[in-house]
């Protein structure tokens, strides 16, 4: 894996247990106070699958 796609990875990791740290969890998941965690956990989610098929995608372009 590139440099460039670790760095981002670890961002973005960092990312998802923040914001899960962040969240009260007494409150309820679905509680209008954790909804912003709850849409930074899942758009940090979608990050890490984007990194993981701009990586494949990289690695199919070598092979050619």
């Amino acid at each position: 894996m590139k440099t460039f796609y670790k760095v981002f990875l670890v961002l973005f990791i960092l990312f998802v247990g923040i914001n899960f740290y962040a969240i009260d969890w007494r409150a309820g998941f679905f509680d209008d106070e954790n909804t912003k965690f709850i849409f930074s956990i899942s758009s940090g989610i979608v990050g890490i699958i984007v990194v993981y098929i701009l990586h494949t995608w990289s690695k199919l372009a070598e092979k050619k």
